[in-house]
């Protein structure tokens, strides 16, 4: 205090670090608390349905979201309250299918996903390795090697039989953005917490198409990492039609690069050759005029 009976300016600089103080407290405590709840809430897989859909649940889809909504917002993190379209909750439910792998035993990350998509933790599917879906596909006892290729390729076509409806689902939601900015220019001024609220949504459906994207591609990587180890360990001519599907995955792959989700994707043709595929490992011969294994 000084002469005057007032608060001298080192009182003032305290008083203002012992609430800087006070509040990281109260953040470490909340973020504690949202961990703790996480380890609870998360120990749940999400249920879903036909072709991995997510199917409608109160834990994953309220209290696990709500919960990591205040994390987020603890973090000043963009987050939106508007309620979502039913464009929105459609491309949700229709992409949760390509972040996850509940068919194989979670080498897609299916907890690390489950934790990022309700917000409980931040973005690290940047980080995932390529040879984790070929580590299942390895250590899985099979009755016959060629099997493996048959699983390779059933998963590539359940992929392949979703997207169109995926991209149409992503398509309507960037309408959607879209609808929303023309809406708020044409009406002129609008709230401060609308116009936060406007921005946040369109930045959380980016995150998601970005997402998506990146996985779709990291599903195709894998995909390829493991036919070309297969190819290695185990070849067979059961090869030449996955080699050709993933063909047609990669067209898909490359639109949702260009962010082109609402034209037609037309899949490769191709050919079903005889022999083995010279793309993988064999080469061609001038001299003997025929395909080689390498």
């Amino acid at each position: 205090m000084n002469a005057a009976g007032f608060p001298d300016q080192a009182s003032r600089h305290r008083q203002v670090r012992s609430v800087n103080v006070g509040r990281t407290v109260l953040r470490v405590a909340a973020a504690a608390g949202l961990i703790a709840l996480a380890l609870i809430t998360s120990a749940c897989t999400r249920p879903v349905g036909d072709f991995e859909r997510a199917r409608p649940d109160a834990t994953h889809d309220s209290i696990m979201p709500t919960v990591g909504g205040w994390r987020a917002k603890l973090n000043g993190e963009q987050v939106s309250d508007f309620n979502l379209t039913d464009q929105e909750t459609e491309m949700h439910d229709r992409v949760w299918r390509f972040l996850i792998a509940a068919h194989s035993k979670d080498w897609f990350y299916d907890l690390a996903v489950e934790l990022k998509r309700t917000r409980l933790s931040t973005a690290s599917d940047t980080r995932f390795a390529l040879d984790r879906y070929y580590k299942w596909l390895h250590q899985t006892q099979y009755a016959s090697s060629r099997v493996r290729y048959a699983t390779v390729l059933d998963d590539v076509n359940d992929d392949i039989a979703t997207l169109p409806d995926t991209f149409k689902a992503i398509c309507a939601v960037i309408e959607i953005d879209q609808q929303r900015a023309l809406a708020a220019r044409s009406r002129g001024s609008l709230s401060e917490k609308v116009n936060a609220d406007l921005v946040a949504r369109r930045e959380e459906n980016e995150a998601n198409i970005g997402w998506f994207t990146r996985a779709l591609d990291y599903r195709y990587q894998s995909y390829n990492y493991a036919l070309d180890l297969l190819l290695v360990e185990t070849p067979h001519e059961e090869a030449q039609p996955v080699d050709i599907r993933l063909g047609d995955l990669e067209a898909y792959v490359q639109a949702a690069k260009r962010r082109d989700f609402c034209g037609r994707v037309v899949p490769g043709s191709h050919q079903v050759s005889s022999g083995i595929i010279p793309s993988r490992y064999s080469t061609y011969h001038p001299d003997a005029e025929q395909v080689v294994q390498k």
